[in-house]
């Protein structure tokens, strides 16, 4: 389709959680389906000016694109699920408007005049909005928060404005909801959704499709009454059903007619949707031959929001293994040598991811000398490659109360620290940093080179020697000690092209032992797992059939 970008804009209603970026990304994968070009992007009504230094219980995972950007996690969903290439211009929040309108008042950009909400704030955002539009044919928005949030209203006027500015055929408003069943009436109440409506009505923006989220498919008397009361088209009220696999999505939106209802609505000639792709991924998680038990040992493990990204490239490694993973989360808090034979018991393979902070890191360390002396598949993301990196310095270098520099800034033998200068080899200009700089501005973030060397599981799983994976950590190995470290069996497999930065580490004489100082979850997709995933799973299998 060549023309006009069109538009999609996602709200929600009644109450948060409900899928909204799920939905998005679903929406998404099936205009892809259809041959059309898209792109996501996400609008949140917080004022930080980007989730970095939000707390995980708050907020789940950061997700990070290849240019750096720290980003909410429904991008994730928007990758998983499609091929739009994400960056800074997909996410946008009420703090980072605000911060570039408030630059141009104290610049004198607007001449001296009153700034306001409206027009300044709502011009910024659909500014914001258009920034996507460049050889696309549909751009959806998602509207983060629930209709009738205080906060949402400036995004929300700016999408009502947006269908006037480039013209009705070219807007679509897709408003997600919920229906629920009440067990004691034995009925489906149809209010929550009115209501919904009538508020998101009150502000000017009237629905063009339903979605409804419910535990069972909608009948068509239901969804002749949401349709007449929500003054919609009948076959504009799709059934939004929860689903045992997320990657059903698409199907049960299909099924329900919502791809030909938007093409229509926008009226855009497309190809017919081509989705045995997704047929087989949900056929292959709903019916696999085996099955592993994956420990993640963290300190968010109470919110597995925390660890989205992680969950979905196991599962994505599992998927081209056959198999079901059943992940079992650990608090690294709780782990001490006492438990850990009980802990890892029923385990075939152990994962520390990434994280910040003191809290949990003995338990972590701890986790890593279990799978190294027991011979249990291994793999450590960002923190957890320095927590194999420490136990292995104290525990075979013999380097005593060896430690990270974000732990203990005294340790005597700092194989962990914060890289004072270093070359930023996709820039190509020198860093500088120190404990007092501010935390965003002494990560190292985005999609960094690697050189992987021959004849380790590494090279092994990507079957190339260079690559590009996303970073968002500020502490590295210390090159000071590396060459006692391989010495004693410490494996460098992966390096920065200039070898001044360690990427990966793998201990010699066992199954599969890795860790990765970059994060593998943010370019695993259902279709095409990431070879890190799926390795490290495969040793799992392969360490349960040894086992039985």
């Amino acid at each position: 389709m060549a023309g006009t970008t069109k538009y999609i804009f996602v709200t929600g209603g009644v109450l948060s959680s409900l899928g909204k970026g799920l939905a998005s990304a679903a929406i998404g994968a099936l205009l892809e389906s259809r041959g059309l070009t898209i792109s996501i992007q996400k609008l949140d009504p917080y004022i930080n000016v980007d989730p970095g230094t939000m707390n995980p219980f708050q907020h789940g995972e950061v997700f990070v694109t290849d240019d750096g950007s720290e980003t909410d996690l429904d991008l994730g969903h928007y990758e998983r699920f499609t091929n739009a290439e994400l960056g800074k211009n997909n996410n946008f929040t009420t703090g980072k408007i605000y911060y570039s309108v408030i630059t141009k008042e104290r610049r004198g950009d607007y001449l001296g005049g009153t700034v306001q909400v409206i027009p300044h704030i709502t011009d910024e955002i659909k500014n914001s909005i258009r920034l996507l539009e460049e050889g696309m044919d549909i751009v959806i928005v998602e509207i983060g928060g629930t209709i009738g949030d205080i906060e949402s209203l400036p995004f929300l006027e700016a999408i009502r404005q947006f269908r006037a500015d480039i013209g009705k055929e070219n807007v679509l408003y897709i408003h997600l909801t919920y229906v629920p069943y009440i067990a004691t009436a034995g009925e489906i109440k149809t209010k929550p959704t009115q209501h919904s409506v009538k508020e998101l009505r009150s502000i000017g923006i009237q629905p063009d499709i339903l979605l409804c989220r419910t535990d069972r498919y909608l009948s068509k008397e239901i969804k002749a009454k949401i349709a007449l009361f929500c003054n919609v088209d009948v076959d504009a009220v799709i059934t939004a059903k929860d689903v045992e696999c997320i990657y059903e999505v698409p199907l049960v939106f299909n099924k329900e007619g919502l791809d030909d209802k938007i093409v229509e609505l926008l009226n855009i000639w497309t190809r017919s949707p081509r989705l045995d792709g997704w047929e087989k991924v949900v056929k292959s998680f709903k019916d696999p031959a085996y099955s592993v038990n994956i420990a993640i040992v963290g300190k968010y493990v109470d919110l597995t929001e925390s660890y989205k990204s992680l969950n979905e490239a196991l599962h994505h490694g599992s998927l081209s293994n056959d198999c079901r993973v059943n992940l079992i989360f650990v608090d690294s808090e709780n782990l001490d040598n006492h438990n850990c034979d009980h802990t890892f018991s029923t385990i075939d393979g152990i994962l520390v991811p990434g994280g910040f902070g003191p809290r949990g890191i003995e338990g972590k360390i701890l986790a890593a000398k279990y799978a190294r002396e027991n011979k249990v598949p291994f793999f450590g993301i960002c923190l957890g490659l320095q927590a194999a990196v420490i136990e292995f310095a104290r525990n075979i270098a013999g380097l005593q109360n060896a430690h990270s520099t974000e732990f203990d800034e005294y340790t005597p033998y700092p194989v962990i620290y914060l890289m004072k200068e270093w070359l930023d080899e996709r820039t190509g200009m020198k860093q500088v940093r120190d404990e007092r700089s501010d935390k965003g501005g002494t990560m190292r973030l985005g999609a960094y080179p690697c050189h992987i060397a021959k004849g380790t599981f590494a090279y092994k799983a990507y079957g190339v020697s260079k690559i590009s994976e996303r970073h968002r950590h500020r502490y590295e190995f210390n090159n000071n000690y590396k060459a006692i470290l391989e010495e004693k069996g410490l494996v460098i497999s992966g390096t920065s092209p200039s070898g001044d930065l360690v990427e990966m580490v793998e201990v010699k004489d066992h199954p599969w032992f890795l860790g990765c100082q970059f994060h593998p979850e943010f370019k695993s997709r259902p279709m095409n797992p990431h070879p890190l995933f799926r390795d490290f799973i495969k040793g799992a299998l392969e360490y349960n059939r040894r086992k039985s």
